[in-house]
């Protein structure tokens, strides 16, 4: 089974009696479902509801928390939960030598959670994915991992939208679990919940290819307005966060979808179940 080491992740630990409490009451996740065993995707937001912080929180014994984030802003993460800490007791504080790494591709999940790997709950059952805090064996280069997640729809912060930019909607984590509609209140909670009743979020990560497919950033237009920037990439293969009502327009009308000059086709992740609006927009740019 393929495995690689991600050098670019971080491991921050949150501990104490009141951790778990503590976390429930700032993030999206809802840690009452969180299983031994599993990763599963979260976010701390900003009070207008975009992502500031996007992680994997998974248990660490009776009454610790470990968070997965990138290493590059894992210190800014800290100071910024340590905002939020007031007199709860609980440690807050990055590893030291935080060891990440990834296995995919191959459904072993007995022998896989007897050696103490975790879950990755974004990924499907068809394409599941697994994740150690330890000293585990890589076998294959990074990219290998990000083609692998390209290919399965799962975005990430820095690769593919900057924090601060992107509502949990915009990047799925309505879908893959990663906001707990039936928890009480966290951070952005407010702005969350009305974009999930009113079925609003018109933004969403939509697998994109084509044979000429350009670099990171570029603009994605269609019928002559923009409809997102390409995300990741990994040869034929993208991610973009994409207007789906306006992708469904061109899609209607057969007007083509273009990064760059090149046509590209679009896809929403096979394991997603939102679907493109059934109206076609009206909107003017």
């Amino acid at each position: 089974m393929p495995s690689t080491r991600l050098e670019d992740r971080a491991i921050v630990s949150v501990s104490g009696p009141d951790a778990e409490n503590f976390l429930q009451n700032i993030i999206t996740a809802d840690l009452d479902a969180l299983k031994p065993g599993e990763a599963k995707p979260s976010a701390l937001l900003t009070p207008q509801g975009k992502i500031l912080f996007d992680f994997l929180v998974s248990r660490n014994g009776a009454d610790g928390i470990k968070l997965d984030c990138r290493a590059d802003i894992a210190d800014d993460f800290v100071r910024r939960l340590t905002l939020y800490k007031l007199r709860a007791k609980v440690e807050i504080s990055k590893q030291d030598e935080s060891l990440v790494t990834v296995s995919w591709g191959d459904d072993s999940s007995a022998s896989q959670t007897d050696s103490g790997w975790l879950r990755d709950s974004r990924f499907p059952d068809d394409a599941p994915a697994w994740r150690s805090y330890g000293a585990g064996a890589a076998t294959d280069d990074p990219e290998a991992w990000q083609s692998f997640r390209i290919a399965n729809g799962v975005a990430e912060s820095g690769r593919d939208y900057a924090l601060g930019d992107a509502f949990p909607h915009d990047v799925l984590l309505d879908q893959n679990g990663g906001v707990g509609f039936r928890k009480g209140c966290y951070v952005g909670q407010e702005v969350v919940s009305r974009m999930q009743h009113r079925g609003t979020a018109r933004r969403r990560v939509l697998i994109v290819s084509s044979d000429n497919l350009p670099t990171a950033g570029t603009e994605i237009v269609a019928n002559g307005k923009p409809v997102g920037a390409l995300g990741s990439t990994a040869g034929s293969v993208g991610l973009a966060i994409l207007r789906i009502d306006r992708v469904k327009d061109a899609l209607d009308s057969g007007v083509a979808i273009m990064a760059g000059g090149s046509d590209i086709s679009v896809a929403i992740p096979g394991w997603a179940k939102f679907t493109y609006p059934e109206q076609a927009s009206s909107e003017e740019a």
